[in-house]
């Protein structure tokens, strides 16, 4: 498949179809093509990042969770990020319990993940009043920090996801290794610092969540 072939493809998978009380459309991505860049001229990236959307009604209708999942693009170059960025609307104007995912190419955004098997998560949580104004920003900025490789622990990230929610939105990274707390609390601090963050931030273990689900408490705080 050619360059060019990849990005048609991407944007026609980007129109995903969601069930409520009927089929619509969700127009996730804008209709201008990504901008194509000569081979040449591109900026390789160290990893190569996937996008995946999860279908936010579609899991309340499949036994397995994880099916609604969608893969929507694979980019490896600093031209092919802002491409597809500058084409996707942004998280705030997600519907309710909609997830967008950016994970390193051959992770899957699943516990089951041999990756995120053993992992965990940091959280930000967006404030109820004015937290779509940040949202679209510290995604932005999530984004840049981890394609980027400007964390010092970077190896252990496998990704992020947004999730928009009707109570609170939610950003959190993802990392393979839970038990490796110098990591972990390496990666929040960084995290807090690239958002300007002032709130605690708090790590969960996936096993913990698995367990827990909305229970499960905190391992690590920064």
């Amino acid at each position: 498949m050619t360059e060019n072939d990849a990005v048609e493809s991407a944007v026609a998978m980007s129109r995903l179809t969601i069930m409520s009380g009927g089929v619509e459309e969700l127009e996730y991505f804008e209709e201008t093509s990504v901008n194509r860049q000569p081979e040449a001229k591109m900026h390789l990236l160290q990893h190569s990042w996937t996008f995946w959307f999860d279908n936010p009604n579609g899991k309340q209708k499949q036994a397995t969770w994880g099916t609604s999942l969608r893969e929507v693009y694979t980019f490896y170059t600093v031209e092919q990020f802002w491409g597809l960025y500058n084409n996707v609307l942004p998280p705030s104007k997600m519907s309710a319990n909609a997830d967008f995912h950016c994970f390193k190419t051959g992770i899957q955004p699943k516990w089951e993940d041999p990756k995120c098997a053993h992992g965990g998560k940091w959280t930000v949580q967006l404030p109820r009043s004015g937290g779509k104004m940040l949202l679209d920003t510290y995604w932005l900025y999530t984004l840049l920090a981890m394609i980027g490789e400007q964390f010092d622990e970077g190896d252990e990230i496998c990704g992020a996801v947004v999730s928009a929610r009707r109570a609170q939105d939610k950003i959190a990274i993802w990392t393979t290794t839970a038990s490796n707390e110098n990591a972990q609390i390496s990666i929040g601090t960084q995290w807090k610092d690239v958002l300007d963050y002032h709130e605690k931030l708090g790590y969960v273990f996936h096993d913990d969540a698995k367990r827990q689900e909305k229970n499960a408490k905190s391992r690590y705080t920064v």
